[in-house]
């Protein structure tokens, strides 16, 4: 799908707590089984609402997105010493294979989903490396997020990570989001 990303106009959205409500500190930092050694990557990361929130528990954090301006935003509100900024499009990302011990999309997957990128995920994902994503459902009503004819369902997003070769640890589909975390 793909059909935009973020307006960066209205990053400061993506500073409200409200959005714990999709997906707590505690449940993303759990489902990527991390420890404080870990290499992981926030692909889509925007301000680093999550990237921040990611970073105590590991060693480094890489802050992808696409948009300069979104770190730039970051960057006003500082960045932790652990995080570095990456502008890239997920499907080239700039680090070498199996770099990484975990990767995670907090709302962001149906703005890159493609064979392409998951294709990418898993190159620089270590074997056995963690791969979280948390996003807007198809099955929602659109409260929030992007429009809904935009977004993918739990089963799409199911099918299209296991073909590229990602094994399902686990899956939930909620009355706005899914969340589905892969191993490679």
């Amino acid at each position: 799908m793909g059909f935009h990303t973020f307006d960066p106009e209205k990053a400061d959205k993506l500073e409200d707590a409200e959005r714990y409500r999709y997906v707590s500190r505690e449940e993303l930092v759990g489902h990527l089984d991390v420890t404080t050694g870990s290499i992981v990557a926030d692909l889509g990361s925007g301000t680093g609402f999550y990237t921040d929130n990611i970073a105590p528990f590991v060693r480094k954090v890489f802050a992808v997105d696409v948009q300069d301006a979104m770190h730039d935003h970051y960057r006003e509100k500082g960045v932790p010493e652990n995080v570095s900024l990456v502008t890239a499009n997920i499907s080239d990302i700039p680090f070498s294979d199996g770099e990484l011990d975990a990767a995670f999309s907090t709302m962001t997957y149906h703005e890159f989903a493609s064979g392409e990128a998951l294709t990418e995920i898993a190159r620089i994902l270590r074997p056995g490396g963690r791969f979280v994503i948390a996003d807007w459902s198809a099955n929602g009503q659109g409260e929030s997020g992007p429009p809904v004819e935009e977004r993918y369902d739990l089963e799409t997003a199911h099918e299209l990570v296991s073909d590229t070769g990602f094994q399902i640890e686990f899956e939930a589909e909620r009355p706005e989001t899914f969340i589905l975390v892969a191993s490679r």
